[in-house]
C-alpha cells in the first residue's frame, strides 16, 4: 500500500477508532477529569468542532491558491461553547458526519492535489498531504487520550473503593 492509500486509511478510520474508545463510557465516566485535562466529553467534542474547522481548511487548499488557514483557540471553544454539557451522541454523530464528508472529498485526488499549500496562521506552510496526516494524526492522537482518561477513572474508582 502507498504512503498515501495508507494515510487515506488511516483518515477513513477515524470514526471507527472514535466509536470503539467510547463504548461503554457513560454517567460519571464521561466526565472525569485528570488534573489539567479534558474528559472524555470534552475530548469527543473537540474532535467534533475540529473535524469541522479542518473541512473548510482542506476545501480550502484544494480549491484555492495558498490560502491563508487561521488558527483557533481549542479552550476558548471548549468554554464559549460549552463542552461540558454537550451530548457526546451527538459530538460523535457531528464527527462521524464530518470526517465521512471530508474522507469523500479527499479519497479521489490525483496524487499531484495533496502537493497544494496553504499557510497556517502557526504553523505555516502546509501542503494538504501534510494536513490530512494532521487530521488523521489528531484523532488517532485523542483516542489514545480517552483510552488514558478511562483508564485513569477506573483507577479513581477503585482507590476510592480501598478508602
Amino acid at each position: 500500500m502507498s504512503e498515501l492509500a495508507d494515510l487515506l486509511e488511516r483518515f477513513r478510520r477515524g470514526p471507527e477508532l472514535l466509536a470503539v474508545a467510547t463504548t461503554g463510557a457513560a454517567g460519571p465516566e464521561l466526565d472525569f477529569k485528570p488534573e489539567h485535562k479534558w474528559s472524555v466529553r470534552q475530548i469527543v467534542c473537540h474532535l467534533a468542532d475540529a473535524e469541522a474547522a479542518a473541512a473548510m481548511r482542506l476545501r480550502q487548499i484544494i480549491a484555492e491558491d495558498n490560502p491563508t488557514l487561521p488558527a483557533w483557540d481549542q479552550n476558548a471553544w471548549a468554554e464559549k461553547l460549552d463542552y461540558e454539557k454537550r451530548k457526546i451522541s451527538q459530538a460523535l454523530e457531528l464527527f462521524r458526519v464530518l470526517r465521512h464528508s471530508n474522507f469523500d472529498v479527499i479519497k479521489d485526488l490525483p496524487e499531484s492535489a495533496f502537493a497544494r499549500t496553504g499557510t497556517h496562521t502557526t504553523r505555516g506552510k502546509m501542503s494538504l498531504l501534510d494536513f490530512t496526516r494532521l487530521i488523521a494524526e489528531h484523532a488517532e492522537n485523542h483516542v489514545k487520550q480517552i483510552a488514558q482518561v478511562r483508564a485513569a477513572y477506573k483507577e479513581h474508582r477503585a482507590q476510592s473503593v480501598i478508602r
